[in-house]
């Protein structure tokens, strides 16, 4: 999500066996692709209105400063990669990705887009998922000419995927403005109907890239960020509407990996419900030892929901208390709590496996 997007999108044993090699050549290749919840700073480097590139996003990184993330801190591909004992994978557009660094993998996301094209055309220069896939293409391309056709297969073949798409299709799409084009045009269960077909064959076409761990997140609690509580809610009370088309859409993308799965063969794509694992800090916060789900840190009006996080914006003093850091996406902590939920969740949050079986299994199978 960017400044007004949304969506809602980790692994021990592999570190244990690699903890003193350069980062590198010691853990499998990592790749992102979506939107600004997993976005660490492609949107940096184009002309848009969907970044995180100034203060105070990023305060609480060790140099407190802002790095395009979407956060006070780490975002959840950050997160994932501590636990495959990698560094964080640099944004495919940084001049620093290169050499040997392209062997840690890429992220190609960029705040703002959708599943679909028309999908956040308010913010203009964005990478939308097609090009995403186009830059994964001519990353493999930069591979071959650094470690050879044959290694390059293995990098990818025995790397991890994130993919995180599907909120601002509602959020900044279906829903952006009462009676919208995709509204007029499609029922909401002919709406995800439609973009779950266009998932499907995007997915497709990472995997005939070479793509074998596919992790898919679904949407979030779209109805309960602060920037929709500011707009529809009195008590703090979620938009029943946007929380209807989450509850409705995740179990049908579910459906839909489980067909992609049994059409490649192989449990390839992993559905995450980031949704159910948001619910339960959003429902009970001070079970999970936050003060408050329904106000963000950072920004202004009712809520902190209003506008931009600006310098000028409304700050909390302890991000750690809060679940939502901005208008839309949570605080490190809370994304750290989501992770957890990747590496050892039932299969209520993560399905067919977590995240732990998967690395166990990929390291008995090498």
């Amino acid at each position: 999500m960017a400044s007004s997007s949304s969506s809602w999108l980790v692994l021990l044993s592999a570190a244990l066996c690699i903890g003193a090699l350069p980062a590198s050549h010691a853990a499998r290749a990592f790749f992102v692709f979506g939107d600004s919840l997993v976005d660490n700073g492609n949107n940096n480097y184009l002309i848009t209105s969907a970044r995180a590139d100034s203060p105070p996003y990023g305060i609480d990184t060790p140099d407190h400063r802002a790095t395009g993330r979407f956060s006070n801190g780490k975002n959840m591909p950050d997160i994932i990669s501590e636990h495959l004992g990698a560094e964080p994978v640099l944004p495919y557009l940084s001049p620093e990705l290169d050499g040997d660094r392209l062997l840690v993998g890429a992220n190609f996301a960029s705040a703002g887009i959708g599943i679909l094209n028309d999908t956040g055309v308010q913010f203009a220069n964005i990478i939308h998922i097609e090009k995403q896939i186009r830059y994964f293409e001519q990353y493999q391309d930069r591979l071959r000419a650094v470690v050879g056709d044959e290694q390059a297969k293995k990098v990818v073949a025995g790397s991890l995927v994130l993919i995180t798409l599907g909120g601002n299709d509602f959020v900044n799409n279906y829903y952006l403005i009462p009676y919208s084009p995709r509204s007029r045009e499609f029922s909401l269960p002919d709406y995800i109907r439609y973009i779950l077909s266009e998932y499907k064959q995007v997915l497709r076409h990472i995997h005939a890239l070479g793509a074998r761990r596919v992790l898919v997140t679904g949407v979030g609690p779209i109805g309960c960020v602060p920037a929709e509580l500011a707009l529809h809610s009195l008590d703090g009370g979620c938009d029943a509407e946007l929380q209807r088309a989450a509850d409705a859409y995740n179990p049908q993308l579910v459906a839909m990996l489980k067909e992609l799965n049994a059409e490649v063969g192989g449990d390839v794509f992993v559905g995450v419900n980031t949704k159910r694992a948001h619910d339960d800090f959003i429902e009970d916060p001070r079970a999970h030892g936050f003060e408050t789900s329904t106000e963000a840190c950072c920004g202004q009006g009712r809520f902190n929901g209003m506008g931009l996080c600006t310098l000028v914006s409304n700050l909390c003093a302890d991000r750690d208390s809060y679940v939502f850091w901005d208008a839309f996406h949570p605080t490190e902590r809370a994304n750290r709590l989501i992770v957890q939920q990747f590496m050892h969740g039932s299969l209520d949050y993560i399905t067919p496996m977590n995240l732990s079986t998967i690395l166990k299994l990929d390291q008995q199978a090498n």
